[in-house]
């Protein structure tokens, strides 16, 4: 078991380095098996790993129901060990389309109602809304979550995927654990106002899409044929001089890795881990087999010289295309 361990922020509760990105199990990177799902994540839980991240969106309640019965399943030990986080408020259609937020109060609990049932569990650890409702303050949005602490179905409010003068005001709502947001190799854009705001607030980051979706994981390749419902198919990072210029990037770090005696994947998480104390890396591992290798970042030191080399093979900004369609990107805060 790991004994590596982070805390989420100045009022959160302490979790693993590494938490579990579950998402994928259910939705947007095409089938998945179920039982391997539920073994990973009682892997996870055996590895010590004990942040499990969802949305009641994921397959519309199926990542849900999936961690409800991986955590059913598990050791008693295990599984109350599991700190869960979940996201709120996007609004979908049957034919799996997308049709904004919903940040309303009475949203909230109604969305938190739903959720307690799917998980089979009496509070949730971490709730935040996926993404600013534009219609509705973040202030009546997080008042909304803190009266669910307040009676025990929720234990801390979390933010994902909005900016510095959101997360202020939000902080001067109600205290806030950690603002979970993509951060990697590839995807750096927190680093210029976001970041120095959860700092200052004592707010931790959960950092999601730290190998940018399997982009720089070192198993991608330029041939790989993506199903229609596969969120890649879609995304500019994965379209081709975009996806060739960025497998390039890819390779450099290879070599960087292959001295440290590390994989792709382990050199990039570990550059996320050494990043600060107050990132959480979530890493969407769907098998057992890139479980495993994702938790060997763990134990890979990356020294000053390690991080200018990977600096240099992969600066700030060198990826090419944005990390979502443009009508997704327009509905995210930078």
């Amino acid at each position: 078991m790991t004994t590596h361990t982070r805390t989420l922020g100045s009022t959160g509760p302490q979790v693993s380095a590494l938490g579990l990105g579950c998402m994928g199990m259910s939705a947007l990177y095409g089938e998945a098996d179920r039982a391997e799902s539920i073994a990973t994540i009682h892997a996870a839980l055996e590895a010590g790993v004990t942040l499990l991240d969802t949305g009641d969106f994921y397959g519309m309640g199926h990542n849900e129901l999936l961690i409800g019965e991986a955590l059913r399943t598990a050791p008693t030990a295990r599984r109350e060990q599991a700190l869960i986080s979940v996201k709120f408020g996007a609004l979908r259609d049957p034919d799996g389309g997308w049709a904004g937020q919903d940040g309303r109060p009475a949203a909230v609990k109604n969305f938190a109602a739903y959720s307690l049932q799917r998980l089979g569990v009496d509070h949730i650890d971490v709730y935040r809304i996926a993404r600013l409702d534009p219609a509705v303050p973040i202030e009546e949005t997080v008042g909304a979550i803190t009266e669910l602490v307040d009676k025990g179905y929720v234990r801390h409010v979390g933010l994902s995927e909005v900016g510095a003068e959101t997360i202020r005001r939000a902080a001067a709502t109600a205290p806030i654990a950690d603002l979970q947001i993509e951060y990697s190799l590839i995807s750096r854009g927190i680093e210029a106002e976001i970041l120095p705001a959860t700092r200052e607030l004592g707010i931790a980051v959960t950092a999601y899409g730290v190998l940018s979706r399997g982009l720089i994981s070192g198993h991608f390749t330029s041939d790989r044929q993506l199903a229609a419902d596969d969120f890649r198919a879609h995304s500019p990072r994965f379209q081709g001089e975009n996806l060739q210029h960025n497998l390039n990037l890819v390779e450099a770090l290879r070599r960087i890795a292959e001295r440290k005696g590390a994989s792709v994947a382990q050199t990039a998480i570990a550059w996320v881990l050494s990043r600060g104390e107050d990132i959480v890396p979530l890493v969407g591992a769907r098998t057992r087999e890139r479980l495993a290798e994702s938790l060997g970042a763990l134990e890979v030191t990356l020294d000053a010289a390690d991080l200018a080399a990977i600096e240099e093979a992969v600066p700030a900004d060198a990826a090419a295309g944005d990390r979502y369609p443009a009508e997704q990107m327009a509905h995210v805060e930078r």
